[in-house]
């Protein structure tokens, strides 16, 4: 009897005189159309590191600073003024607060670094690396070494800064081999105003410029511009050498209608 059953059709139940409703189609809506397994465009490196940027020349060097020894991995303060390898951190997540360190530049090649603590780096008697001074000496200076868009950090015995097999931070290899290879990241912005040196007067062409002090400095008595005839090429020279603004105060002192003029 169970396998007369089989037979049978299944589906809803129909009444006589019941016509059946046409179904719409429905347009796909634009969330069905997205393929979920489309990978998502990858973050960038300073992104993957929580915002710290890579330096990559000297001149980057300064204030908040991580030493990232191997991928991920910084070098880590610890409170006996000893330093380690700290652990891995994930993608996106920021260097920890004992792994944040100060650069402070010594001169045009050389560096100085204080952790957390307020000691700076330097290389005790056997080569290993200690955060104990409170002053910069010869010892506590570090030269960045660039080359090939790769970094090595030499200390003061002429040895590069890398790490032992056990996690400490040592400065023992006279050549920059793959394990003294580091990248120094900085979270400081690097959206400067390339004109933030220069006076407001002054970010055009030179002749604007004069135009814009003499606005500044003139006194308008028959509500005219006085602007010197004189070639601008002076002005240039003068803006070289660094004395554009006596050049430009000769210039109006002529025109004999400057109230600030000698």
């Amino acid at each position: 009897m169970a396998d007369s059953y089989s037979f049978v059709k299944g589906g809803k139940l129909k009444l006589k005189g019941h016509k059946d409703k046409k179904h719409k189609k429905h347009k796909k809506r634009k969330h069905d159309e997205i393929d979920t397994d489309t990978p998502k465009p990858e973050k960038g490196d300073s992104e993957k590191h929580g915002g710290w940027w890579l330096a990559k020349k000297f001149d980057d060097i300064s204030g908040n600073t991580a030493i990232e020894m191997d991928d991920m991995r910084y070098l880590a303060a610890q409170d006996n003024g000893r330093f380690k390898l700290g652990p891995p951190r994930d993608e996106g997540e920021e260097p920890d607060p004992i792994e944040i360190l100060t650069a402070v530049k010594v001169n045009e090649t050389k560096i100085a670094i204080k952790s957390g603590y307020g000691k700076y780096l330097s290389i005790d008697p056997d080569d290993g690396v200690i955060g104990r001074s409170e002053a910069i000496g010869a010892r506590e200076q570090w030269e960045p070494v660039f080359q090939e868009g790769r970094m090595a950090l030499n200390g003061s015995n002429n040895c590069f800064l890398s790490y032992d097999d056990d996690g400490d931070i040592v400065c023992n290899s006279k050549k920059a081999g793959e394990s003294e290879m580091l990248k120094i990241r900085l979270n400081a912005n690097i959206e400067t105003d390339p004109f933030a040196n220069i006076p407001v007067e002054e970010r055009g062409k030179i002749k604007d410029a004069e135009i814009n002090y003499v606005k500044k400095f003139q006194s308008y008595q028959d509500r005219k511009l006085k602007i010197s005839a004189e070639d601008v090429s002076s002005l240039k020279k003068a803006k070289k050498g660094g004395v554009l603004h006596e050049c430009m105060l000769d210039r109006r002192e002529k025109m004999k209608a400057d109230r600030y003029c000698k």
